[in-house]
């Protein structure tokens, strides 16, 4: 086939187009359906806590991944600042993965250990308290909002649905584990376990 009678026929180039990306998108994609290193989680790695689940689900609904990516990419000038990069088995059990490249506010993949509870306590109330230059809005309402515990098993049974190794007693005392903890209580737990799997590793 010629190329004057494809460029010459818009409809056999957009079909020749298509064939060729879907093409060199399945090259690309359906191998790492098959690499450990993508589909399986870093060693030693466990399944986050019943609180740590309701904090992750906090940080989503309030939109934190609009200012903060998870994503420490692997060149000097990242790892230094943040730690060691990010690697895919990190996030083979979250759903969504919050990885990218937007970064309003530092990246955060590395940041579990490095604040004081009370430090993060601070800074969700009111930002400016610890870093005065910050933009971030407050977050005082977290620390007012008790976790609707009943809800949390729900949450957890969906994550094993799509391979989170919960166990049945995981989920029997996840009600229990969060009952009358706050939304801020819950998204530092989160954030205190950002990047410790690969901290406790190295």
């Amino acid at each position: 086939m010629s190329h004057e009678v494809v460029e010459k026929n818009l409809g056999l180039m957009i079909v020749l187009i298509i064939i060729a990306i879907s093409f060199g998108g399945l090259v690309e994609i359906v191998p790492l359906f098959f690499l450990k290193e993508t589909t399986q989680p870093v060693e030693g790695m466990t399944p986050r806590t019943a609180l740590e689940v309701e904090g992750r689900a906090v940080y989503i609904r309030e939109g934190c991944y609009n200012c903060h990516s998870q994503m420490i990419r692997p060149f000097r000038a990242e790892t230094e600042r943040y730690g060691h990069y990010s690697v895919a088995g990190e996030s083979v059990w979250d759903h969504p993965f919050q990885w990218g490249s937007k970064r309003t506010g530092p990246d955060l993949a590395r940041v579990g250990g490095r604040y004081s509870d009370d430090w993060h306590r601070v800074h969700l109330i009111n930002p400016r308290d610890v870093v005065p230059e910050s933009n971030m809005p407050a977050y005082p309402w977290l620390a007012e909002n008790v976790i609707d515990a009943e809800s949390t098993p729900a949450k957890m049974r969906a994550l094993r649905t799509v391979g989170v190794p919960y166990t049945d007693a995981d989920i029997a005392g996840a009600a229990e584990a969060v009952k009358g903890k706050t939304e801020m209580d819950a998204m530092i737990a989160y954030l205190q376990g950002l990047g410790t799997a690969i901290k406790a590793n190295r």
